[in-house]
């Protein structure tokens, strides 16, 4: 089976529970050991979702195909709520489903995409199968868990994360621009034209029409990406500050407790602690951006 790496299986889980460490060569991962009276495994899709939920002697209560809303994902386990687990795999699709389960105080386990290696069906693998074998893992403390990263926090770290998007597409129009001399041989522009000063004249070194076009095009878009990642870089920093103390708090305090920080420095004298009585501590939140 082919194993993430140790990044990937980072604590994460809305609700306290225990973990147990799992070294393979070398390779750490966490996974939820908490027992529970039931198992829900969910394969979660954007307007749709197969829930399969497994008694604690492996029996199965629910299996079958739902709509993706909130009020069917509350009729499927009202029968079984007390003792409720729910795992679901780490798409783009789960931030409602992890408040939902916030709020029902329901234990969830965020399964890392990566592990659905294990989720093969043999000659066959559909939402069927996916959903049962996610409850079955959980179900035998072998679901490795991902972050859930905290709600506050998300539209800030997906703001973020448009930055280095925007960074790889301008780095390709600059790259473009850079080298289209290359074919017809011509002298090298002589000059780094991500500064908007060293743009002058570079389209008008060609001959051709429409390579002038070409490169035209390619500087008015690196221009206009200028400013949209300063407007953007801007905006990152106001809306990221307020969530700075509680986002040191998850992160510093997460390292602290990983057998390698432990290792290293076993006392903590070398971690920073911070808490405050909005964020008293991190067993809510760890993540990375």
């Amino acid at each position: 089976m082919i194993e993430a790496s140790p990044s990937a299986y980072s604590s994460g889980m809305l609700a306290v529970g225990k973990s147990r460490l799992i070294e393979e060569e070398g390779d750490l991962r966490r996974c939820y050991t908490n027992p529970h009276t039931f198992y829900c495994g969910i394969d979660l899709h954007a307007r749709s979702m197969y829930v399969c939920i497994l008694s604690h002697d492996g029996e199965t209560l629910l299996h079958r195909h739902r709509k993706a809303a909130p009020e069917s994902f509350r009729t499927a386990v009202a029968p079984y709520r007390e003792g409720l687990v729910v795992a679901v795999e780490c798409m783009f699709t789960w931030y409602w489903l992890a408040d939902l389960c916030a709020a029902q105080e329901i234990p969830f386990v965020l399964g890392h995409a990566l592990s659905m290696n294990a989720l093969h069906g043999g000659k066959a693998k559909h939402d069927t199968i996916d959903s049962h074998k996610m409850a079955a893992l959980l179900r035998g403390g072998m679901r490795p868990k991902a972050d859930v990263y905290p709600a506050a926090m998300r539209g800030t770290r997906d703001l973020l994360r448009r930055r280095p998007h925007l960074m790889r597409k301008r780095s390709e129009l600059l790259s473009h621009g850079q080298h289209t001399a290359s074919p017809d041989n011509l002298p090298y522009i002589g000059k780094n034209i991500a500064y908007k000063a060293n743009r002058a004249g570079v389209a008008e070194r060609f001959h051709d029409p429409a390579v002038q076009k070409t490169i035209a095009v390619d500087l008015a878009l690196i221009t206009y990406d200028d400013e949209l990642l300063r407007n953007l870089e801007l905006s990152s920093l106001k809306t990221a500050t307020p969530h700075v103390g509680l986002f040191r708090s998850c992160h510093v305090v997460s390292a602290s407790q990983s057998p390698r920080t432990k290792a290293s420095d076993p006392l903590g004298e070398n971690t920073w602690h911070r808490q405050s009585a909005d964020h008293p501590g991190p067993s809510s939140c760890s993540g990375r951006l």
